[in-house]
């Protein structure tokens, strides 16, 4: 069953993207449904676009629950090791 739970939120960054090309990333949308190409019933998805530039601005990931909740705390242990002050 899928929840239907579309997350969207701005982001500012940087992607590399088709071609090795890298790109800035504006958008994010984060949701959790069937995957495209992943082998797994069902995945958090993740792309990174800038809409501005067209469809071929986008990098997706497609996480299995366990890897996504994986990335989510290696993001918060990176985060955590650096001092405030840098994070601006």
């Amino acid at each position: 069953m899928c929840t239907y739970t579309t997350v969207k939120d701005a982001i500012d960054g940087s992607a590399k993207g088709p071609g090795g090309a890298w790109f800035h990333v504006t958008d994010l949308t984060v949701y959790y449904d069937h995957p495209v190409h992943a082998m797994a019933e069902h995945t958090l998805n993740i792309d990174f676009t800038d809409p501005a530039k067209g469809p071929a601005a986008r990098v997706a990931l497609e996480l299995t629950a366990e890897s996504a909740r994986r990335l989510v705390a290696a993001i918060q242990e990176a985060l955590g090791a650096v001092p405030a002050e840098m994070l601006g």
